[in-house]
């Protein structure tokens, strides 16, 4: 849309992203919780290679547990969503032309909700059961058919932005029907039944996964809080300055898919490394151990862990150092490639400097928040992001009557230090949770 249309199309485009972002990051817990519950599940049945039968059965249920909750999700969106709409874009400032091509992004795109939400599950029990490569295939297929699709769409059709919506729905739907391929014949689970899935939900079996998504949750709102706050405060500064921050932004967050691969890891190995010494699996009868021989294991699994965490560390702060590089050199050329509209590139060259700054500091935080989703540190997790949205806010309101649309990315940078100041205090006394 960049290149086919004016600002006000990739500002209608970014709120109608945004109020995805406003219902999917309260979901985010899909994917984060089922991520580190099936890890510390799986490491319980890998320690010293033993192999309990209960542990596919609590692995198979969290994925119960996390599609019966994204189905009902998905349920709720589809019938709020006139509602949603109305009130949301009641409260953010943007021309009508504007609020008009979110409304018609959002009401197609929203029809993925289903989909989307399930992929969410899919994608986090696929980590937490050690497996990376289905979530790749699954993520390469989803945005290659989103790109064709919503490439044909837009382009090759009179539909624009109803094009690049449809796109992602027929995208996502794809996806879905992949992962589902991938649990019938790689993982045999040809069927959830409905005695399953009320098993599944009972109050005992959700316990853990509710206290954690309660955190999970908070978290979420107080990303919402800035990320949604980003564009809508970038909103009060015109059509152009809309599109330009909703370019940065997705430049921001283009190189943050290279980091995720390391986040994903540090969720599986931490996550298995906390199953394994958290809880004792002589309680099953599949494994006793002496008290000597027992300490010895945790030591070890604790230098192990050590090892996984620094070496995750080099490979992310070396990623976010490349594209501090790329932005430096090619800065001007990664934005002509998201839009030739003379005016948003002009718009565009003051904030060139957060662009190179961004990567650094981002790297930090995503790995962080990899680390101690393994540990399902739902406490620590959620507090960073309290204290993250709140330097969001005093940044911006502290700075925006002399720094102007400036005060958006200071804001924004100081979030994500907040982030990782607060979890690199806080690892201390979560690793030693587990030694």
């Amino acid at each position: 849309m960049g290149h086919l249309s004016d600002a006000a199309a990739i500002g209608g485009i970014a709120i109608g992203t945004m109020l995805f972002d406003l219902l999917y990051w309260n979901f985010g817990f899909l994917r984060v919780g089922t991520s580190g519950l099936t890890a510390q599940a799986y490491g319980k049945g890998q320690r010293d290679d033993v192999r309990c039968t209960k542990v596919p059965e609590e692995c198979r249920k969290i994925l119960t547990q996390g599609l019966t909750i994204a189905v009902m999700a998905a349920g709720a969106i589809l019938a709020i969503q006139s509602l949603f709409v109305t009130a949301v874009l009641a409260v953010v400032p943007c021309s009508e032309e504007t609020a008009d091509i979110a409304r018609t992004y959002f009401y197609a795109r929203v029809w993925a909700a289903p989909a989307t939400l399930m992929l969410f599950t899919f994608k986090g029990w696929f980590i937490g059961m050690q497996d990376t490569k289905s979530p790749m295939a699954v993520d390469i297929v989803v945005n290659v058919v989103n790109m064709a699709a919503s490439y044909y769409l837009a382009v090759c059709t009179s539909m624009g932005v109803l094009g690049v919506a449809y796109g992602t729905v027929f995208a996502q739907c794809t996806g879905l029907l992949l992962a589902i391929l991938i649990m019938v014949f790689k993982y045999r689970i040809v069927h959830i039944g409905l005695m399953e899935i009320l098993a599944a939900m009972k109050w005992q079996e959700i316990k853990q996964m509710t206290a954690l998504n309660g955190n999970l949750f908070i978290r979420s709102l107080c990303f919402m809080v800035v990320y949604v706050g980003y564009t809508s405060l970038a909103s009060q500064y015109g059509d152009t300055e809309l599109a330009v921050s909703s370019i940065l932004m997705k430049l921001f967050m283009f190189f943050s898919y290279f980091v995720d691969g390391f986040a994903y890891a540090g969720e599986a190995l931490v996550g298995k490394a906390f199953g394994e010494n958290l809880s004792p699996i002589c309680s099953t009868g599949c494994h006793r151990q002496s008290d000597r021989a027992e300490l010895f294991t945790r030591s070890r699994e604790g230098d192990k862990l050590n090892v996984v965490v620094r070496a995750l560390f080099k490979w992310s702060i070396g990623v976010g150092l490349v594209f501090s590089a790329v932005y430096a050199v090619w800065g001007e050329e990664c934005m002509a490639l998201m839009t030739n509209n003379a005016d948003v590139l002009e718009a565009v060259q003051p904030y060139i400097g957060w662009l190179i700054a961004m990567p650094i500091v981002s790297a930090l935080a995503f790995m962080w928040d990899g680390v101690f989703v393994g540990a399902t540190a739902g406490k620590q997790i959620r507090n960073a992001m309290i204290w993250a949205a709140v330097g969001f806010v005093v940044l911006y309101v502290t700075t925006y009557r002399f720094a102007g649309a400036q005060a958006l990315y200071i804001a924004y940078f100081a979030h994500l230090a907040a982030r990782v100041v607060y979890l690199t205090i806080a690892w201390k006394d979560v690793k030693l949770s587990n030694e």
